[in-house]
């Protein structure tokens, strides 16, 4: 049976524990990796997910901000975690399966509204991130691995709801756009969403500002799904959940999915 995996920026698991548990109970992923979980590791409502066949996680925790969990019905044992660009925060960790795979969880940094380093301290942090990320595959070649989270970048022109308009926006900057592509060729990661869904526009993420982001569609693709070859060969199925953008108090971003044949 293929492993369905889902990643979601949750924007605080514990304000929208309910929204988690509804994709719990109507999707029924296998793994499901939060980012932007805004709670320590001991304040995650593990119970509740734990009584819905989630029986392990592994997490990194931040009080109010940041945050990372991977929920999964299957035996999973921590991976280690990186604290790329020493900011201190909890952005990454990973877990592994019985079977060998490893799975990243990344919240990468969101850069602020300048994309300008000398100007924004944030939007150097951003890089410096991608970076160090860029470093660490490079150092280590990962294989059996999937790489899912809120990369927070948007890197090809239908991944935004018009690219010559944000070229000039954090998130789809032809220098952060660069800086992603090389963490992705130096873990010669593959773009799952993309491979499935190769052609036309796709996003994951809508901003609360537009009054109505349904018939706006203002939207961009920041939520990622990579694996290495050798998994991704048998992945399948992806797609993003974008009526969840709609469910009461939701977060900004929709969950995306994948299936593995692991």
């Amino acid at each position: 049976m293929p492993v369905t995996l889902a990643t979601w920026n949750i924007n605080s698991v514990r304000l929208r524990e309910g929204l988690v548990a509804r994709l719990m109970q109507e999707s029924m992923p296998d793994i499901l990796c939060l980012q932007e979980c805004k709670s320590p590791v001991d304040k995650i409502p593990v119970a509740a997910f734990q009584a819905l066949g989630y029986t392990h996680m592994v997490a990194r925790g931040q009080k109010g901000y940041n945050g990372v969990a991977i929920l999964s019905k299957l035996p999973m044992v921590e991976a280690g975690s990186m604290d790329f660009a020493a900011l201190g925060h909890a952005r990454h960790v990973a877990g592994r399966l019985e079977n060998g795979v490893t799975i990243h969880n990344f919240y990468v940094p969101a850069g602020g509204d300048i994309p300008d380093r000398d100007k924004n301290v944030k939007f150097g942090q951003k890089l410096d991130y991608l970076t160090e990320m860029r470093d660490f595959f490079h150092a280590e070649r990962p294989s059996k691995s999937v790489l899912v989270g809120d990369l927070n970048i948007a890197p090809r022109e239908d991944d935004v709801w018009s690219h010559k308009q944000l070229l000039k926006i954090v998130s789809h900057t032809p220098v952060e756009v660069e800086h992603l592509a090389a963490a992705q060729d130096a873990g010669n990661w593959v773009d799952v969403t993309r491979a499935d869904i190769p052609a036309g526009q796709l996003y994951s993420w809508w901003s609360y500002r537009a009054k109505d982001w349904d018939a706006a569609d203002k939207g961009r693709r920041l939520d990622h799904i990579w694996a290495t070859p050798d998994l991704a060969a048998g992945a399948g199925g992806s797609h993003v959940l974008r009526a969840a953008r709609g469910w009461e108090q939701p977060s900004d971003h929709a969950p995306v999915f994948a299936s593995f044949d692991f």
